[in-house]
């Protein structure tokens, strides 16, 4: 009765091994038959709008440094200029005049700057303006059947949305890297003066600053600008300007070569939870008014210093 029962379980096993065979053989053709996720269609239709940008420079120096005792005896020394090369990225925002935007310090006291596009094809741009405070800086190119990206509305972001930085990380043209928005309103971090950055994980390095950062649809939500690193390598954190105010001050720097901002003649800083329980405030959130300019809108508007400002 024993051997019986051994005897079916062992047929069992063997029937239904041989049933299984043919269906795992099928399995892969049922995987090949399936679209599988890919974000392919809309890096396509993207790609073509971020640019890779060359910078050639000089610096001058002392070949001997500040020496005094070099200078007492040999007198000052000529001035040696020493050739400087930079890499970045680029936007096109403006497929009809050529207009693209980067950050200010991509383009910062280059002699030449050379844009390259997807094609292949290279074109010398001029620096139409730039904004050292908020690090945006708009070229021009003489080219025909580029490709402007589209502009969506920075302030719908959402943090946990998926986004793609593009640009030239390295040199490494077209280089795309995903990820979501970390965080919004970024600010206090010292690498800007006007700060309100897009927090990502999406790989950012060296050669990305100036580049896209797009949403699925492959519509610009900002342009890349900085990353927080021990050496300066990515490690998860990165930083862009959103596009809502990125447009602002290329379309001033388009308009008037430079931005022209008004003067309230206040300083301020945030509002840290330690400030806030110092002041006996509820809020955790807002700005500490620092400094007051004497005869300034802010002064005549009755500002203090120690004056806290919650909401506007």
């Amino acid at each position: 009765m024993v051997k019986h029962s051994v005897s079916r379980a062992l047929l069992i096993l063997f029937l239904g091994l041989v049933f299984a065979l043919p269906a795992c053989g099928a399995l892969p053709a049922a995987v090949d038959g399936q679209q599988l996720p890919t974000l392919a269609p809309m890096l396509e239709k993207a790609t073509p709008g971020v640019v890779h940008i060359a910078t050639r420079g000089s610096a001058g120096g002392s070949p001997v440094g500040n020496d005094p005792f070099f200078e007492y005896f040999f007198g000052r020394p000529h001035p040696q200029r020493k050739q400087t090369r930079g890499l970045g990225s680029g936007v096109i925002i403006d497929a009809a005049k050529g207009y693209i935007i980067t950050n200010n310090h991509v383009a910062e006291d280059a002699d030449s700057i050379t844009v390259t596009l997807k094609d292949g094809r290279s074109f010398e741009a001029q620096v139409v303006g730039a904004d050292s405070e908020a690090d945006i800086a708009v070229l021009k190119i003489n080219a025909s059947n580029l490709h402007a990206l589209p502009i969506a509305n920075s302030d719908n972001l959402r943090v946990g949305d998926f986004v793609v930085a593009i640009g030239n990380p390295f040199g490494l043209k077209q280089t795309a890297t995903s990820g979501i928005v970390s965080a919004l309103g970024r600010s206090g971090l010292g690498i800007e003066s006007y700060e309100n950055f897009i927090q990502t994980d999406a790989s950012i390095n060296p050669g990305n600053s100036g580049g896209a950062l797009v949403n699925l649809r492959g519509e610009l939500v900002g342009i890349n600008t900085a990353i927080l690193g021990p050496n300066g390598g990515n490690i998860g954190i990165g930083f862009a300007i959103p596009v809502n105010m990125a447009m602002s001050i290329a379309q001033q720097l388009i308009e008037y070569g430079k931005v022209q901002r008004g003067r309230l003649g206040v300083g301020i800083q945030d509002l840290t939870p330690d400030l806030a329980n110092a002041f006996n405030l509820p809020a955790h959130s807002g700005a500490v008014v620092s400094q007051v300019e004497q005869g300034s809108p802010a002064d005549q508007a009755g500002l203090q210093v120690g004056d806290v400002v919650t909401a506007v």
